[in-house]
């Protein structure tokens, strides 16, 4: 299948490192952004959710997108979280990413105003008149308050060639099959759920969005490669040794618990902006514990 663009099968969310003072700490940033290439990340999400996008200045989001793309340096594309459930604002990051060199931006349904379909369509469709580059649209309805539907998705993905993957983060996977019987076969649909990455890819997803991709990315896209290829067993196998990590990382509320592990790798502080908590030492250990026996599982 030829995509608008190809973003790639796996792309990392990527966690906001922070120091004691609860600065991003862009010594860190530098570790993080290699140790994403070294896990084999195809792209990298600065200023997500994960990224604890709510507490960042747009300052920091700025600093922090032309440092990981100096960091990355062409070895993977660089993502920027441009959402916002104002339209001038969204708007005024989307043309900021641009300005700066992102290959693309990653544009959240407007939250807590919960706009009709129509507000969206009119949100996106002015974002997407705006910038030149690549849009990936997020559907995650557990943090935004309303659905984006099948209708909307596939009217925008119609309507603007610049508008070309979604990340849907929805369990409900009867929707998936109804998004990829109405959008273009080149729009991209990614995962927004490490769980149901392989579900998804036999529905037709083309990747997964990831917050476990920053310890187990070589594995993640193993899984997927073997399932394209038609390797179904060795596929649903990886799947089946990655599910309870996948599962734990969000023990707590995200990414708590992975910049925990993190820590515990030596890789950043374990440190989080209010009105996040960090999670504590035991939930530390226990997510230390289940990587060692993923790991073990993997050299079996």
């Amino acid at each position: 299948m030829t995509l608008r663009i190809d973003l790639g099968e796996v792309i990392t969310a990527m966690i906001t490192p922070f120091d004691k003072d609860r600065a991003v700490d862009y010594k860190a940033l530098e570790k993080v952004s290699k140790h994403l290439l070294n896990q084999n990340t195809d792209a990298i999400v600065v200023a997500g959710t994960t990224g604890e996008s709510p507490t960042l200045t747009f300052d920091e989001e700025y600093e922090m997108l032309y440092c990981v793309k100096s960091i990355t340096s062409g070895q993977c594309k660089v993502i920027m979280g441009a959402g916002s459930n104002s339209t001038d604002t969204a708007i005024s990051s989307s043309k900021k990413a641009q300005e700066l060199g992102a290959d693309a931006i990653l544009s959240v349904v407007p939250y807590y105003n919960k706009p009709s379909q129509q507000g969206l369509i009119e949100h996106f469709g002015a974002i997407a008149k705006s910038v030149d580059i690549p849009i990936i649209l997020y559907n995650i309805p557990s943090r935004t308050g309303i659905d984006m539907t099948p209708e909307t998705i596939a009217f925008l993905a119609k309507e603007y060639s610049n508008i070309v993957a979604l990340k849907q983060s929805n369990a409900n996977l009867d929707l998936i099959s109804e998004i990829k019987m109405l959008v273009p076969d080149d729009f991209a649909l990614y995962c927004g759920d490490d769980s149901l990455t392989l579900p998804m890819l036999s529905l037709g997803a083309h990747g997964v969005v990831s917050v476990a991709s920053h310890v187990v990315g070589n594995e993640i896209k193993s899984m997927i490669h073997n399932f394209k290829a038609g390797q179904v067993i060795p596929a649903m196998n990886m799947h089946k040794i990655l599910y309870p990590l996948f599962k734990k990382i969000f023990m707590a509320p995200n990414p708590t618990p992975i910049k925990g592990l993190l820590s515990k790798m030596g890789i950043v502080e374990n440190i989080v902006r209010r009105p996040l908590v960090e999670v504590n030492e035991a939930q530390v250990l226990e997510l230390y514990d289940l990587l060692d026996v993923i790991e073990k599982q993997l050299n079996n």
